[in-house]
């Protein structure tokens, strides 16, 4: 099977490791503090990095 892959611009606000003990739990935090400032935050992971990211969708991607 193909592999796949969209070109997607984001902008990466912060990290948390994978491996805490909260798991997303900070990201998840993060965001929602991010969103509270009207900013469009999301959590995605990122399996090379096995590290959750805060990111924000570039305003070019329009």
């Amino acid at each position: 099977m193909p592999e796949v892959s969209a070109a997607m611009s984001k902008k990466v606000l912060e990290r948390f490791p994978a491996g805490s003990p909260r798991g997303s739990w900070p990201a998840e935090e993060y965001a929602a503090a991010r969103r509270a400032q009207g900013v469009a935050a999301t959590v995605v992971m990122d399996l090379h990095s096995d590290a959750f990211l805060v990111v924000v969708r570039d305003r070019d991607d329009d």
